[in-house]
């Protein structure tokens, strides 16, 4: 195996795998995410030692959005995005629930009711949304 790809002896630990992931920009935010538990291993909080192993289904939180992962490779060095895209999968669950959520608060953002009254053209784009909602 590589130099940069971690073998199963050695492992990875759950802050540089997300870091080399490109979940967080560095390894110092990773960290602090992992201990703030906003990356869980089956609902329970870990620890930024923790190794990461393939198979590991993670729940990751970042700013409103929720992914749920598969571990699919190990790396521990940071690489390309096109790379980082291989070392895991999103749920399709995850896929569907997140942008559910973001449709909503689109919706909610235009729906909130403004401070002047609209004129023709942000009644016809509220009337629109509306009924595709339905």
């Amino acid at each position: 195996m590589s130099k940069d790809h971690a073998s199963n002896d050695n492992g990875v630990r759950i802050d540089k795998w997300l870091w080399a992931a490109r979940f967080y920009k560095t390894r110092a935010i990773a960290k602090q995410a992992v201990e703030t538990g906003k990356v869980s291993l089956e609902g329970n909080r870990l620890k930024p030692s923790r190794e990461v192993a393939l198979g590991m289904q993670l729940s990751i939180r970042q700013g409103w959005d929720e992914k749920v992962v598969i571990v699919k490779g190990l790396s521990d060095q940071r690489r390309g995005a096109s790379e980082a895209t291989t070392l895991y999968e999103e749920t399709l669950e995850s896929i569907k629930k997140r942008t559910e959520q973001q449709d909503n608060r689109r919706m909610q953002a235009i729906l909130i009711q403004p401070t002047a009254k609209p004129d023709k053209k942000d009644r016809r784009k509220r009337s629109q949304l509306k009924y595709q909602s339905e």
